[in-house]
């Protein structure tokens, strides 16, 4: 049999099949995929893939499910933006999409056991985000105290209602959500993500945060999580910035010494402080 090189397969697309999809809101579509054989996609929570049409385009896309889910699919949330996410958003079950990857450094999954963990979700941020808390809660007796903390614009725009509320009603899991904005038959905290993080109990020294959200919620959150005493090397971040190929050629997504399809997308507060391209 052929050895394949690690650049050969950085660069092979391997057809995906839709098996289910949901319209989540009117922006965001769920797809459920499958790849050829029932072969695995054996990500990490974390990671992301390149999703193409052929004639339309390649796009980088978080993968949303655990690894601990189902073996035979993996399920990505697509926000219609352009020409490629709107093509995308046209395709149903039955119809295929070319996919690469799983690229990228994940959650340090190891380093997070025995350790109380702090998820702080802005917006879309969930969608990445929802990998590594189904993960963990799957695995919930590796890990200590669980406190998971949403932000939406308004309660229109929250993803994975039916999962929220499990959250939310889990004796093991401390769940707190905001949104920018209410409407009549919202009952829950109204303001920012930020507003949330003083009223969280915690032990610092072993409380790891997972922080992911729009670019301009990261320098916010960071400095509350600062005044809960966070060690810098315990804020974990996630910089999905203008990724183009995927495998460290193009140049699109560097942050300094740091290709973020690479090195990243998941990176320590420690590691980009101070780095003008980071936050």
């Amino acid at each position: 049999m052929k050895q394949v090189s690690l650049k050969e397969s950085e660069y092979a697309v391997k057809k995906g099949k839709i098996v289910r999809t949901k319209q989540m809101t009117k922006m965001e579509k769920l797809f459920e995929i499958s790849l050829p054989n029932g072969e695995a996609l054996d990500h990490e929570p974390g990671q992301f893939v390149m999703i193409s049409i052929p004639g339309v385009g390649e796009a980088p896309i978080s993968v949303s499910s655990s690894p601990t889910s189902k073996r035979s699919t993996f399920e990505l949330v697509i926000r219609t933006a352009g020409m490629l996410t709107a093509a995308l958003h046209k395709l149903d079950k039955g119809d295929v999409v070319g996919i690469r990857g799983p690229f990228g450094t994940g959650f340090p999954t190891q380093i997070l056991e025995g350790n109380d963990l702090m998820f702080v979700a802005g917006g879309l941020g969930i969608v990445p985000l929802r990998s590594l808390i189904n993960f963990v809660i799957d695995n919930r007796r590796d890990y200590g105290k669980v406190n998971i903390l949403l932000g939406c614009k308004t309660p229109r725009d929250m993803l994975f209602g039916d999962e929220v509320k499990q959250w939310e009603q889990r004796l093991d899991v401390n769940f707190h959500c905001t949104v920018d904005k209410s409407d009549p038959a919202w009952k829950g905290n109204v303001g920012l993500i930020t507003s949330l993080i003083p009223g969280v109990n915690l032990d610092s020294n072993r409380t790891f945060a997972v922080v992911v959200g729009p670019p301009i919620m990261y320098k916010f959150v960071i400095a509350e999580l600062l005044k809960k005493k966070i060690p810098e090397r315990q804020i974990l971040l996630s910089l999905e910035r203008h990724m183009k190929c995927g495998v460290g050629k193009c140049g699109h997504c560097q942050v300094g010494e740091y290709y973020c399809c690479q090195e990243g997308p998941v990176f320590t507060y420690e590691q980009i402080k101070g780095k003008h391209e980071a936050l």
